[in-house]
């Protein structure tokens, strides 16, 4: 009886369904063997497209639309099918057994082990239908709007990634952190160009709405109720805050796009300043940048300056900053969870906005280096919650697969950075957009040395 019962246990792990054929309800074992081995199918044919066809895999988990989203149901509904079969096949094994008649210690064994087998199984096959769960609503959130799906600018897929709070106040918001990221269509190699907050005068790319307004560069406009400097951040308040229409008739397919009017006058503000094609954006909340650094279990980052958390009280014109620093974080190698993170990339006082952008695009890096498949799969449901209220984008869902892919070539490669700043020849007040042209087609497209014929 020991013997029979560890062998229907066994059974019961390794092909559910078969203890009930061999020495129970044969109907419910049939029942039971053909979901086994229809899942056991489906899981071959997905290992099998992510080994040799990944482009389709992707396309239909992610990158379909209403496709992977029904897909994805489908997959949460099995999975949760199965975890229910199993705890039934289970516990029939169990009463199978006859554990009275079993003798001592395979009494007290037998079940523990079964129930253990259960818990490891159920608890991966749960987690697994979580995280399908969690694709389809963090895709499903971050890129429910759109915008046209485009092919590549001059080689490079442009992406501007703006940062700052969301939330209340939301009307007054100017953005804190501006960059590009150029991604090469090709090799996937990753070049991001901070943009300074307080650039000014920048040129509107051409047709662009902006630029009637403003054929001379962006300016300042004073205003009792509404006013704002010529600079970076503050084209927001220009196209979408101070406006009676609040933009529409700028951009008036904006928002159907998932996007808004400030953000497509900052983008076309950037393709004057940079002199290339920028159609996406992703926006960054601040509030939530935190969660996403704790969900991949912080970053490693080279602290070269002494820097205070917090920021003064409204009005303050002291010159101690410990007045209202609510800690510091100090010089030397860290791991930094997601507050001192943020902290890291917003900290403006005894510093220079210079050195911010600096230590934003070494966020930048470390983030992606934590982007590692382990670190994915261990945290999945976290990170992706904390991408869902972190982000929004009109980047198309069907170039999701393609990004994929190049991201996990950017990992093999250094990520370039180029910073708009004096030490690179750029003039904080009086800047010279035609120097800054020349200075991305250098960095995007490196002259080729020619090859000298031996003589």
């Amino acid at each position: 009886m020991s013997k029979r019962a560890w062998w229907l246990v066994g059974l019961n792990f390794l092909l559910p369904g078969s203890a009930q054929v061999l020495a129970g309800n044969r109907r419910l074992g049939r029942f039971g063997l053909g979901v086994t081995l229809t899942t056991w199918f489906l899981a071959l044919v997905a290992v099998g497209l992510v080994l040799f066809a990944r482009p389709v895999f992707l396309w239909l988990t992610i990158g379909g639309g209403f496709v992977s989203a029904a897909l994805l149901t489908l997959v949460q509904v099995l999975l949760v099918g199965v975890v229910v079969l199993w705890i039934v096949l289970t516990f029939d094994t169990l009463r199978l057994v006859r554990l009275v008649r079993v003798p001592a210690p395979s009494r007290f064994l037998v079940p523990v082990v079964a129930l253990v087998l259960l818990g490891l199984v159920g608890g991966v096959m749960g987690y697994a239908a979580t995280a399908v769960g969690s694709v389809r609503g963090s895709v499903g959130a971050i890129f429910g709007q759109s915008g046209p799906s485009l092919p590549p600018s001059d080689g490079y897929y442009n992406i501007l990634l703006l940062g700052a709070d969301s939330g209340d106040g939301r009307d007054s918001m100017r953005f804190d952190s501006i960059s590009v990221v150029s991604v090469n269509a090709e090799t996937g190699a990753v070049t991001i160009t901070g943009i300074p907050r307080e650039l000014p005068h920048a040129p509107f790319s051409d047709g662009s709405p902006m630029q009637e307004l403003y054929p001379e560069g962006f300016q300042g406009h004073g205003s009792s109720t509404c006013g704002w400097n010529g600079w970076m951040n503050h084209v927001r308040n220009a196209a979408e805050v101070c406006r009676e229409d609040k933009g529409t008739g700028l951009y008036p397919d904006a928002e159907a796009t998932g996007s808004a009017p400030g953000i497509e006058a900052t983008k076309d503000a950037a393709e004057g300043v940079l002199g290339i094609e920028i159609p996406y954006y992703v926006f960054v909340d601040m509030h939530g940048f935190a969660d996403l650094v704790d969900a991949l279990g912080g970053v490693d980052i080279t602290v070269t300056e002494r820097l205070p958390k917090g920021g003064p009280p409204e009005g303050w014109s002291g010159t101690d900053v410990n007045e209202w620093a609510i800690g510091w974080i100090e010089p030397g190698q860290q791991h930094m969870d997601g507050d001192t993170a943020q902290w890291y990339a917003r900290s403006r006082y005894t510093t220079s906005d210079w050195d911010r952008m600096k230590r934003q695009r070494e966020l930048q890096e470390a983030i992606l280096a934590q982007f590692t498949p382990q670190t994915v799969l261990t945290r999945f449901n976290e990170v992706a919650a904390a991408g869902t209220a972190l982000i929004s984008t009109d980047l198309p869902q069907g170039k999701l697969p393609e990004f994929f892919d190049l991201m996990l070539k950017a990992k093999e490669q250094p990520v370039q950075t180029v910073e708009l700043t004096p030490e690179n020849g750029v003039d904080e007040f009086d800047p010279n957009y035609d120097f800054i042209h020349e200075l991305m087609q250098q960095k995007l497209h490196p002259p080729t040395e020619t090859p000298v014929p031996a003589p």
